[in-house]
């Protein structure tokens, strides 16, 4: 697939790109994506939940009633889970939810994510975005001039850019990466991929497995 690189103005310039159908171009694979996308949500929870067992809840450990005759179960003390404000069975403990992927099956996921915005016709190459210094307005007229300032859109750099970063910070429906941070969630997530002209060859090298 070529592509027509676009200027900051929204204007087809005379440069064009062509994505590697090694990486835009593969058969999608869904349970690959599941299993990327799940391990990146997984990731992101923090696990710090945690309930009280009947040894760390406060108070006494005197034996509330003796072992028998009382025609009811045994009762060590007060702290028991079966009372009311005893300890709980089997509770949450702090964890970590994340689980480990192969390096292929995760670039899988990620080719099978640009290749479906390859389909879909929904990728922009843009020339090489430089800010001298931070202005989200500016960074709202490009979005204006791509037409994307109303949708979810993904902008991919290929090294980091802190003009270009502040300057989207604001934007709620844009979010700005390098390639080396892309994920399959944030791919599919957005509605538009803008990728940044440079950022193209680095892409194809870390995703050509």
């Amino acid at each position: 697939m070529e592509l027509k690189v676009i200027n900051k103005k929204g204007k087809e310039t005379s440069k064009s790109v062509k994505l590697n159908s090694s990486v835009y171009g593969v058969e999608p694979n869904d349970h690959a994506i599941y299993l990327d996308v799940k391990q990146h949500l997984a990731r992101k929870r923090q696990g710090t939940h945690q309930s009280k067992e009947r040894g760390e809840i406060v108070g006494s450990t005197r034996k509330i009633k003796k072992q028998k005759g009382t025609g009811t179960a045994r009762a060590g003390s007060i702290k028991n889970p079966l009372f009311r404000g005893g300890g709980r069975v089997f509770g949450p403990k702090p964890r970590y939810y994340g689980f480990k992927l192969n390096r292929k099956l995760k670039a899988l996921a990620r080719k099978s994510a640009l290749t479906y915005k390859a389909n879909e016709k929904n990728i922009i190459v843009i020339e090489d975005l430089k800010f001298d210094s931070p202005k989200t307005k500016d960074f709202l007229s490009i979005l204006k001039n791509l037409n994307i300032s109303n949708s979810k859109s993904l902008v991919v750099l290929a090294e980091q850019d802190n003009g270009v970063y502040l300057s989207s910070r604001n934007v709620k429906t844009t979010k700005v990466i390098t390639v080396d941070k892309m994920n399959t969630y944030d791919i599919l997530d957005a509605n538009t991929l803008v990728l940044s002209e440079n950022a193209i060859d680095i892409i194809e090298k870390q995703f050509k497995v």
